[in-house]
């Protein structure tokens, strides 16, 4: 399933102070995992606070198609019954993804050591990613793939009938490639390694430890990481526990530094230090952002964030603490509008292969709304308030991201801002507008009465 074909214009407008606690949606990357682990655990795995957003429910629908028993009960808890590892059957139809990037990829990794015939396909948006850089290492481990020119979806996948255990390292830093590769090792025999030079996020790992897998996770005395798992063995249903996402997590806690008057608390955020680049980042800037009541669950890390409006500087962010907020850059390009002085953000590269070309996208909608930026091949550099700011439309080219960066945007300007598709949103983020709402933000579809 991909987001509604209609489409729905949203406008933010200021002069509202944001004030209260909120709870965002459970983290995707933990929402997609939980489910593609449990298909392949023996038993049954019961998930409380799943992202039931249409990303995550697309990877249900995929995993249903592969044999698992996957159901919803009235209070929000699911339950994955599988089979095992092996134990996928071959899909009866093709597997749309809708906008899922994370889902299609863990997915054909997942798929491409059992001995099925798999077909992917996506939304105009996913369709236009590259999905060559998990292909290669399921080529590499003996899968046959049919696919589009320069590896887009539409694409085939069968996997062998017994794959090859490979050492693979991965060109960039990317959590989703390493995730596809460690997948992929599950079901091949012997150990099958990925060397990172750069830390990436860590739930599947971590994940993998829970379910039972047989995983190391060594460092490779250059500040990289040398993951190994074992396949072929028994993974353990599980119990899980989904913290907030400190992705949507990161849309109200801008909008309240940003925002005169506000204090918003936004509570159970996953606290993963492979997730925590941007909270660190604003703290750099001078926002009063205070993290308390942390605790553990699950093996993962989760607090309550307190945001105050904040007077924000601008800085040079670190290029390699790019990984480790890789997603909340266009939302941090929003705190750098309201900030004094240049906010200076290198290393960018991989926002051109996101949903969208977020590096452009982002920069299009600053210019549209009299913000000044530069924008590099590789970088942004966005110079803080010089006048007036907003009035304008942006293009949010079939990216969540970018339409609840530039609403947040318009919680604060001067003048109304308008993303020319909200319905997008519900990829990732489907409480979005009522969550702004209760924290008493105007945000209303366009035409529609201001909240």
């Amino acid at each position: 399933m991909s987001h509604s074909t209609s489409v729905a214009p949203m406008v933010a407008r200021s002069g509202r102070a944001l004030k209260g606690r909120v709870t965002v949606p459970g983290d995707k990357s933990i929402s997609h995992r939980s489910l593609m682990l449990g298909a392949l655990a023996v038993g049954r795995t019961t998930v409380t606070g799943l992202l039931e957003s249409e990303d995550v429910l697309n990877t249900a629908a995929a995993m249903r198609a592969f044999g698992a028993r996957i159901d919803r009960d009235p209070l929000g808890v699911w339950t994955v019954d599988g089979a095992g590892l092996g134990s996928l059957v071959e899909p009866e139809t093709v597997i749309d993804y809708g906008n899922a990037g994370t889902g299609v990829r863990l997915a054909l990794g997942l798929a491409g050591t059992h001995p099925i015939a798999t077909t992917f396909t996506g939304d105009a948006s996913l369709s236009r990613r590259p999905m060559g850089r998990v292909l290669e290492p399921l080529r590499q481990m003996g899968a046959r793939i049919i696919a589009r020119s320069g590896d887009r979806l539409p694409l085939s996948v069968r996997g062998p009938g017994t794959a090859a255990p490979i050492t693979y390292r991965v060109p960039v830093p990317s959590a989703q490639v390493k995730s596809a590769v460690l997948l992929a090792g599950l079901n091949a025999p012997g150990q099958t390694t990925v060397i990172e030079p750069i830390p990436t996020r860590d739930h599947t790992e971590r994940m993998l430890l829970g379910f039972g897998a047989a995983i190391s996770v060594e460092a490779d005395g250059s500040g990289g990481r040398i993951i190994t798992v074992t396949g072929q063995g028994e993974l353990q249903p599980q119990d899980i526990t989904v913290p907030a996402d400190p992705s949507s997590a990161a849309f109200p806690i801008v909008a309240a530094l940003i925002t005169p008057g506000s204090d918003v608390t936004v509570a159970d955020v996953l606290l993963n230090e492979h997730r925590t680049g941007l909270l660190t980042t604003l703290q750099e800037m001078g926002a009063d952002l205070v993290i308390d009541n942390i605790r553990e669950t699950g093996g993962e890390k989760l607090g309550d964030i307190r945001v105050r409006h904040s007077a924000l500087k601008g800085i040079t962010v670190p290029a390699e603490r790019a990984p480790s907020m890789i997603d909340e850059y266009p939302v941090l390009a929003i705190a750098a509008a309201f900030a004094s002085g240049a906010t200076t953000m290198p290393g960018l590269e991989e926002l051109r292969v996101k949903e969208s070309d977020r590096l452009a996208a982002v920069a299009a909608g600053l210019r549209a709304n009299r913000i000044d930026c530069e924008e590099g091949e590789t970088s942004l550099v966005v110079h803080g308030r010089r006048g007036a700011i907003g009035g304008g439309t942006v293009a949010t080219y079939l990216d969540h991201r970018i339409a609840m960066s530039f609403l947040v945007l318009g919680l604060a300007a001067d003048a109304p801002v308008t993303v020319d598709d909200g319905a997008v949103i519900a990829t990732s983020f489907p409480t979005f507008q009522k969550l702004i709402r209760e924290l008493g933000g105007d945000l209303s579809l366009a035409g529609e009465k201001a909240a």
